[in-house]
């Protein structure tokens, strides 16, 4: 497994301003570390350059319409575990779900600790317990531990789950799924009664502030639970010893999109070898935006958008008459 000091020893070589053998200063390590990281952090906002979506759980609260995202927002996780070496061990989840990218928080947790992976954990479920890698290792004994989410860049889909427990009967396989509309301001801005109720949301609008993101819901629901679909930021390293915990062919690209950057730093790449290092790069990046293609999605129009009664269930909540 590569460290991000072979990546960068690995670039410098390519353009030639390392020899065979040789190992980098200091200073060239940190100047090639910052601008991979600097790299990593661009690539979380080109299209198909991420490779996971991020499943955000939280519970609703009935009368609230406003939630904020990322680290110490109100969304997060709450689960009991412990940590050894780089293995997060979750015994019991009390609310929320765990992703990649959260930030954790608690007893003896040392600060930048985040979730890089799952391994028994999330098999089925992005909400269940078993074991992650995290990106600093370190020996927590069982606390409870506090995780939060990144800020998303953007909000892709959602959906609610709804309780359809009746009076004496159990919930029906936990409850039924409801897709929420993902507004554009334009589209949050002509909803006349925003405070409007109602049994659980049918649309969101998502607001990406500087540091928290804040989540508008509509209408203002009785119950649910909200799934929310988000692209995974792409960290950066903390350390130059860090290993590279990423898919198949990003390695190659690092390499070689890294030594593409660091060419004017140098000025030592000859025309070929320019022409050689801008085509690798391309080509590493196209081969791994080919991989993360999403598929194109059906046409449709989001229930809270249409006129008329909208085609779910809600008449349940409602006393069960028809209009």
């Amino acid at each position: 497994m590569a460290q991000a000091l072979d990546i960068i020893s690995r670039a410098l070589k390519d353009i030639g301003a390392l020899e065979a053998g040789e190992t980098p200063s200091p200073d060239s390590v940190q100047d090639a570390f910052d601008m991979l990281n600097d790299m990593l952090d661009q690539w979380s906002n080109e299209d198909m350059m991420v490779f996971y979506k991020n499943e955000i759980i939280f519970t609703l609260t009935p009368g609230q319409t406003q939630y904020t995202i990322g680290p110490g927002g109100e969304i997060g996780s709450n689960f009991n575990g412990s940590i050894s070496g780089n293995i997060l061990t979750v015994t019991g989840i009390n609310s929320g779900g765990i992703s990649t990218g959260q930030t954790l928080k608690g007893s003896g947790i040392a600060n930048g600790t985040t979730i890089t992976g799952f391994v028994s954990g999330a098999g089925g479920n992005v909400n269940e317990a078993g074991t992650y890698t995290l990106n600093i290792s370190q020996t927590v004994p069982q606390t409870t531990i506090q995780g939060y989410y990144q800020r998303p860049l953007s909000i892709n889909s959602a959906f609610v789950r709804v309780n359809t427990q009746s009076s004496g009967q159990p919930v029906l396989n936990g409850g039924l799924d409801y897709q929420v509309a993902i507004l554009a301001l334009d589209n949050y801005n002509q909803i006349g009664l925003k405070t409007l109720n109602g049994p659980w949301p049918k649309a969101l609008y998502y607001q990406p502030t500087e540091i928290l993101g804040n989540i508008f819901v509509w209408p203002n629901p009785a119950q649910g639970e909200m799934h929310i679909f988000a692209d995974n930021l792409l960290g950066g390293f903390t350390t130059i010893y860090d290993n590279i915990n990423l898919p198949q062919g990003y390695t190659m690209a690092l390499r070689w999109c890294l030594a593409e950057r660091l060419m004017p730093m140098y000025g030592k790449a000859s025309a070929t070898q320019i022409a050689m290092i801008n085509g690798f790069a391309a080509q590493s990046k196209s081969t791994i935006k080919r991989t993360n293609m999403k598929p194109i999605a059906a046409a449709g129009y989001p229930d809270s958008m249409l006129v008329g009664r909208a085609k779910d269930a809600g008449w349940i909540l409602s006393g069960g008459f028809f209009r």
